[in-house]
């Protein structure tokens, strides 16, 4: 990126974890996955995080106005999914639920979910886009996920 983009992204990124995670945490229910499951909608503070790097994503694939067009509901989809697994799993982890072999079976189904999960929507994407744009698709959410993790760890306490 050009160093005029990395001070918008970082100014994004502050402002928007600044904004997420002074909110409540709460997510009402949207729609079913494709295993038949609810899955629920982050609210409007993960949401905000979701657009910036859905804008970071598309500068980096650089799709045309008919691969986005298939791909954006695509990858909402797979979004929604496994974020609500990643929920399942942190409730399952919580003190609330009791220590022992039934919690360990659950985070491993948890975690098979998720494996499922991204396989699925792996062919889905290649169905839509060259398997170079796959793979510079799973780099830019890698990147994007660094560069937050980074900006937050930056932040004064």
């Amino acid at each position: 990126m050009n160093k005029f983009a990395k001070h918008i992204f970082v100014i994004l990124i502050l402002f928007i974890s600044y904004t997420a995670f002074s909110q409540n945490l709460h997510m009402p229910v949207q729609r079913q996955n494709f295993n038949n499951r609810v899955i629920r909608q982050p609210n409007p503070g993960m949401r905000r995080i979701q657009v910036v790097k859905e804008n970071f994503i598309g500068q980096q694939l650089s799709l045309s106005r008919e691969q986005g067009e298939r791909f954006w509901p695509t990858y909402r989809r797979y979004q929604n999914e496994l974020y609500e697994v990643r929920r399942l799993k942190r409730l399952n982890n919580s003190d609330a639920q009791a220590n022992g072999s039934e919690q360990i079976k659950k985070d491993m189904d948890y975690d098979a979910q998720l494996v499922n999960i991204r396989k699925h929507y792996n062919d889905e994407f290649l169905k839509i886009l060259p398997p170079e744009k796959v793979s510079q698709l799973i780099k830019s959410e890698r990147e994007f996920t660094d560069e937050l993790i980074r900006k937050l760890h930056e932040q004064p306490k």
